[in-house]
């Protein structure tokens, strides 16, 4: 398994089974219909027409860059990476990972968005108002799916001087949603040194603490609902 699937792969999914429910609350929003209008009343306001804008917050503390051997490939990889919520105290709602492989020119800007999305129409973004990029998707897991899009250097470049990165996708109700993030703090991580390999290792422990954490609060929640068995007094 190459770096880039087993590192990002694995933590990236694992996060997704905390926010599953925020995944789809959001890739299945869609403007409300107003009620129906009374017996000779004026017809009724049509429904907000334009994309859903979703602003995210970072979920964590700052940008990630994580650096190793690819022994598939044969390469040096480094990915600088992020977690967004709609807010800094809620779980996370989109991953962003940029990779940069050493000695090719192209990068790839891979990204874990929501389930419930229309796949085909792919990803669309763009750094603040520039021009936009496409991207498709790769594969979808039941809590979460990856698209990528390959880029050159003036794309990484814009992302470190830009203000935000907005990503664009179609939900299952065919509605836009534009994901707005910032990308404060992207360009320092990016050009700067790897995180150290321990420090790594106990995020990723205290993720794994937090996943079961968050499962045994479910577990406890979804038993408080279930009703009394027949006859149990």
């Amino acid at each position: 398994m190459s770096l880039s699937t087993k590192r990002l792969g694995a933590a990236a999914l694992a996060a997704s089974l905390m926010f599953a429910g925020a995944f789809e609350a959001i890739a299945q929003q869609k403007p409300a219909t107003p009620p129906a209008a009374p017996a000779q009343a004026a017809p009724p306001a049509q429904p907000p027409q334009g994309p859903l804008r979703v602003e995210l917050q970072p979920s964590q503390s700052e940008w990630t860059k994580v650096c190793g051997r690819d022994q598939a490939a044969g390469k040096d990889i480094c990915y600088t990476t992020r977690d967004f919520g709609q807010a800094a105290d809620q779980p996370p709602v989109l991953a962003v990972a940029v990779y940069d492989v050493k000695g090719d020119d192209q990068r790839i800007v891979r990204l874990l968005l929501p389930v419930a999305l229309m796949l085909r129409p792919g990803f669309r973004f763009s750094v603040d108002k520039g021009a936009t990029q496409d991207g498709g998707f790769e594969i979808c897991f039941p809590n979460g799916c990856f698209a990528e899009s390959k880029v050159k250097g003036p794309t990484i470049d814009q992302m470190k001087k830009g203000n935000s990165l907005n990503v664009m996708v179609k939900n299952q109700a065919n509605n836009e949603v534009n994901f707005v993030l910032p990308l404060a703090g992207f360009a320092k991580a990016f050009d700067g040194a790897p995180i150290d390999p321990k420090v790594l290792e106990d995020q990723q422990r205290k993720l794994e603490e937090e996943l079961q954490k968050r499962a045994e609060e479910q577990r406890k929640a979804l038993e408080a609902q279930q009703p009394p068995a027949a006859g149990a007094k």
